[in-house]
């Protein structure tokens, strides 16, 4: 079991948009469930995942995992002024209080 260095973690502010550029691909599947959480706990329904547009390794993570999520109502690639296929839209189902 990896062990985590607590001084090491930082705290992100959890807005509409998480850019991955900078994490390795291995480190994506868990930030980026962690995201979707943090943002449903915080009531972001409409979101952006930025994923770069390289050879498309972290746009076929991230879809992977909207795929799968429970939460997710729909996912597409981003219009051209917010990052085209290089980063990939989202809406969360909310659950109402």
């Amino acid at each position: 079991m990896k062990k985590i260095n607590h001084d090491a973690v930082v705290p992100v502010p959890i807005t509409e948009t998480l850019d991955l550029h900078g994490f390795q691909p291995k480190e994506v599947k868990d930030l980026v469930i962690e995201y979707l959480y943090q943002c449903e706990q915080k009531g972001i329904s409409d979101g952006r995942i930025i994923h770069g547009k390289g050879i498309g390794t972290l746009r076929d993570i991230v879809h992977s995992i909207l795929k799968k999520h429970k939460q997710i109502k729909c996912f597409r690639l981003s219009e051209p002024l917010a990052g085209g296929w290089g980063a990939t839209s989202f809406t969360l189902n909310l659950k109402k209080n």
